[in-house]
């Protein structure tokens, strides 16, 4: 320690001496740092204590009990292993200051301790001379002869046992852990290694450090990088470091990874024999530089190529299309912060061809475009009062555009105009969803040891592999997981067992397995599920919730739900495809009843549609926004009069003043609180029976109304329910509802409240 820094701590010598709790006055200031650095030690016998006191205010057959005398244990294993080092290490210090010189400077290490030396622990070498001198040295790593002859024996003695030329008890172990420098190997040249070794080689975990500053941390497999790393690499130019986290094989970066690059780009997703190849996001900037985009999809030869999603934050605009060589290349959507659309071709990054763009005022320009935003030839032109242009086009619109052609208005004598304009098919020339996201369902394949969906005979070994990733997951990071997680992989790696035909309770393990695997991202069914929540959410949130891609991301949910099928058929042999007829809950009741293809809402749709509702009402509800206006202008209005001037308003004579149907109000409310269209339709069955259980309370009659009759009352519910977003609600659910729903009790009711919804916004309210 410089003077400098004595004289610092000299002038808070008292506050030192109070910290290590020392009560002498004159105690020299580096014993009162030792003491001090000590102090911590110290304490750990009175931790113990303190466990074994907390332990007697339960009782021994407790849980908490048993963990407290574990930690007391442990406590208590921990202060006689930090004594035993201590005494070592003063030991140590004793010996060095005792024979300080060049004799023992060489010897001289941080980490060696001494063990016995022949002054003090008697050692006598056999037929030794009169005259010779032996001094024995043994520390925790080398055993130290005074005289030079000796030494060179042991070392011969060495060498020729590493050479193989020694045999018997002698030979080393085939496994240990020790430090080197390599001096010949090309690729290790200088480099330093601490860790595992096998047979003369790296092999287990291990830190390997280069001269220029590269630092790997992770796994060894027979002298090259294999498993998990991280791995750590100076960029000179940049002053900087590129920092890889992730698998590796054979020597290079393989499998999933995160590689912070000294630029400051993130990207996070699969590597191929050290080049990014599969699926991966790339983040550039941050988002208040002048660079910042976001791209998700799928790579090859560490160049964007497949369908991926690009998000220009700087410039507000995303594109979600086919990829070449990194340039866009193909069919694809651009959504911007203004509210316009635009689908369809693209080359080296531009417009090209046939396309439909839609502004946010509604209106349309379908045609041919020569580059971004400027059509260029034939085209049709529709504007939001009706109004329309086809001819020839082209321009710029900030500029105006050239038009050759025909203007042609509505009949003015048609009620509906709407009925004489073009309607405008969205998504018929974006990717279809089958296209979208391939790499990571392939991925998810290849996790399973299958290189395409897999066949029956690959089942087995697709649960091996299974039972594997869990395995490694549970050894390799333990401290991340806490015992119930631990114990939910245990259960993970057993096949879900079935015999004979499918019952309701093999269905129901089917069901339980399912939901716990995608809640785990160990599990490959779980981590895919987790990218795929993931690339949905990049889609459609932020600049991606326009309303004119609703279409498209439900069409993305439902190819989820097929491609995740045929992933959960494969594995579990009690799901057969037969035909696509979904499965009512009712049929769980029936010993023997087959579980269909088609029963995606029924299995799967309650495990992916809860992680995905976010983003998908959001478009809903942007999708109805202006029906949403009318309907809740007439709520809040209509909900001013009192119970009885509402139901009079509705044709409904009440029997009582206290018909307020509180009840069937409060229970429909609920329905804002789901997630998946079944839970909503349960919601609504319940809204009935709550009304229906009312009404005959009121007329003290035991007969079951028609809906005819229900219908008014149903209004009055939904009127007093208040329910902000009803014809988002309404439309989701229209849209993935089982198709054999529509036809049944719940179907009549669910357009019983479809029609409550539309009177709303057709009612007068004076």
């Amino acid at each position: 320690i410089g003077g400098t820094d004595w004289e610092c701590f000299g002038k808070k010598f008292e506050v030192l001496r109070q910290l290590s709790e020392s009560s002498e006055d004159k105690v020299p200031l580096l014993d009162l740092l030792v003491l001090l650095f000590y102090s911590p030690m110290q304490h750990i016998h009175e931790y113990a204590r303190l466990l074994l006191k907390l332990a007697t205010c339960f009782d021994v057959s407790t849980v908490e009990y048993q963990r407290l005398q574990e930690g007391c244990s442990k406590y208590e294993a921990l202060s006689l292993s930090l004594g035993r080092k201590r005494k070592e290490a003063e030991t140590t210090n004793q010996f060095w200051r005792t024979y300080s010189g060049k004799t023992t400077d060489v010897l001289r290490n941080p980490q060696r301790r001494l063990v016995y030396e022949s002054s003090n622990k008697s050692l006598t070498l056999q037929n030794a001379g009169r005259f010779s001198v032996n001094w024995f040295i043994l520390f925790n790593d080398a055993l130290i002869h005074a005289q030079a002859k000796w030494l060179r024996a042991i070392n011969q003695a060495v060498e020729a046992v590493l050479t193989g030329e020694g045999s018997g008890p002698g030979v080393p172990a085939v496994s240990r852990t020790a430090s080197y420098i390599f001096y010949k190997d090309l690729r290790l040249k200088d480099a330093s290694y601490s860790g595992r070794w096998l047979s003369g080689k790296p092999h287990g975990k291990g830190i390997m450090k280069w001269p220029d500053g590269r630092k790997f941390t992770g796994t060894f497999k027979q002298g090259l990088e294999d498993g998990y790393g991280d791995c750590i690499m100076p960029n000179k130019i940049l002053n900087k470091s590129d920092r890889y986290q992730g698998h590796w094989r054979d020597g290079k970066m393989h499998g999933f990874g995160t590689y912070r690059y000294a630029t400051g780009q993130v990207y996070e997703g699969s590597f191929h024999e050290n080049i990014r190849q599969g699926h991966g996001m790339l983040s550039s900037g941050k988002l208040i530089g002048s660079s910042s985009s976001v791209f998700v999809g799928q790579w090859l030869q560490d160049k964007k190529m497949g369908y991926g999603v690009f998000d220009d934050i700087t410039r507000g605009e995303k594109y979600m299309g086919l990829w070449t060589d990194d340039q866009r290349q193909g069919s694809g959507v651009v959504v911007t912060q203004f509210g316009l659309y635009y689908e369809g071709t693209f080359s080296n990054n531009k417009m090209v061809g046939t396309g439909l763009l839609v502004s946010d005022d509604d209106t349309a320009f379908e045609g041919e475009f020569s580059e971004d935003w400027t059509p260029n030839g034939k085209g049709y032109l529709s504007m939001s009062n009706g109004d329309s242009i086809e001819g020839l086009f082209s321009g710029e619109w900030t500029s105006g555009l050239k038009i050759t052609g025909t203007y042609m208005k509505p009949n003015l004598y048609e009620l509906d105009k709407k009925q004489s304009t073009r309607v405008l098919e969205l998504g018929r020339l974006a990717v279809c969803p089958e296209q979208k996201w391939k790499a990571v369902f392939s991925e998810c394949w290849s996790r399973l040891g299958c290189e395409a969906p897999g066949q029956p005979e690959e089942r087995m070994r697709a649960w091996e592999n299974i039972a594997v990733t869990l395995t490694t997951g549970r050894r390799d990071s333990p401290e991340l997981l806490s015992r119930s997680q631990s114990r939910v992989l245990e259960k993970l790696e057993v096949i879900p067992q079935h015999t004979g035909p499918v019952t309701a309770r093999g269905y129901d393990v089917i069901q339980r397995y399912l939901t716990k695997a995608c809640e785990t991202p160990l599990h490959p069914l779980g981590g895919l599920l987790e990218t795929l929540v993931t690339v949905y959410r990049i889609t459609y949130i932020g600049v991606g919730s326009n309303r004119r891609l609703l279409q498209q991301a439900v069409e993305e949910i439902r190819s989820y739900l097929i491609r995740i099928f045929q992933l959960v058929r494969f594995l579990s042999p009690l799901i057969i495809s037969v035909v696509q007829v979904s499965v009512s809950p009712h049929h769980l009741c029936c010993p023997g009843f087959c579980l269909t293809s088609s029963s995606l809402s029924t299995l799967l749709l309650p495990v992916l549609l809860p992680r995905l509702y976010p983003p998908l009402f959001t478009l809903y509800a942007l999708d109805k926004e202006r029906e949403e206006e009318v309907y809740w202008d007439c709520v809040l209005r209509l909900n001013k009069q009192p119970d009885l001037g509402l139901l009079a308003f509705l044709g409904v004579l009440p029997s009582t003043k206290n018909a307020c149907f509180a009840s069937a109000v409060k229970t429909l409310q609920q329905i804002s609180t789901t997630f998946t269209p079944s839970d909503k339709l349960q919601v609504i069955q319940r809204t009935f029976e709550e009304l229906t259980q009312e009404v005959q309370a009121l007329l003290e009659g035991n007969f079951l109304l028609s809906m005819d009759d229900l219908l008014p009352l149903f209004l009055y519910v939904v009127l007093r329910a208040r329910m902000r977003n009803l014809a988002a609600e309404v439309s989701l659910i229209e849209d993935l509802m089982d198709p054999y729903l529509q036809h049944g009790e719940l179907g009549l009711m669910f357009t019983t409240l479809k029609a409550c919804c539309f009177q709303i916004q057709q009612e007068k309210t004076t």
